[in-house]
């Protein structure tokens, strides 16, 4: 399951840089971006069954595709168990997010970006059970298939580096943006 996952991000990520092959022209700057993110889910999303929040580590690629408009393949990880029912559960969604800038319509100083998107993806479930425990029928699964909302802003602390806060119906997350 691991190799399918690393094949099927590596997949994302050359399908992502052929995109972007023609260098942005752009005023605006968008794309290019790795970003790195922390967030906490359990309550909302795919994530919603589980009852309490979780750390998600949560990793993507942007790269421009029109005026304002970007794309980022994504691959976010978390895991946790539940001692009701003997489990332990590892999920990785991996999706592509499309975002649009409204920094023009806002005339936003140049530190700063705002941002709506829409997420699509499927989610990578692997669920181990303590032995000579089997399934519960109150045992809930993830949705392999989600699309989820996002509002965002970054502050750009240098022309290379910025700090995001990106909030979710799935995960939200704050972390680095690497231009």
């Amino acid at each position: 399951m691991k190799t399918r996952a690393l094949a099927l991000i590596c997949l994302l990520m050359i399908v992502g840089s052929s995109l972007s092959a023609q260098k942005k022209s752009y005023a605006d700057g968008y794309g290019h971006t790795l970003n790195l993110g922390l967030g906490i889910g359990g309550y909302s999303g795919y994530y919603g069954y589980i009852g309490h929040t979780l750390p998600v580590f949560h990793i993507n690629y942007e790269f421009g595709v029109a005026n304002n408009f970007t794309l980022a393949p994504f691959a976010t990880f978390f895991t946790y168990h539940n001692d009701q029912y003997r489990y332990r559960e590892t999920v990785i969604p991996l999706g592509v997010k499309g975002t649009y800038y409204f920094d023009q319509i806002l005339g936003a100083n140049s530190d700063w970006d705002f941002y709506l998107a829409g997420s699509l993806g499927f989610s990578i479930v692997k669920s181990t059970w303590d032995d000579g425990y089997y399934r519960d029928s109150n045992y809930h699964t993830v949705d392999p298939l989600f699309l989820d909302l996002h509002v965002g802003a970054e502050y750009h602390l240098s022309n290379k580096v910025g700090l995001f806060l990106d909030l979710s119906t799935g995960v939200s997350t704050i972390g680095l943006a690497f231009h």
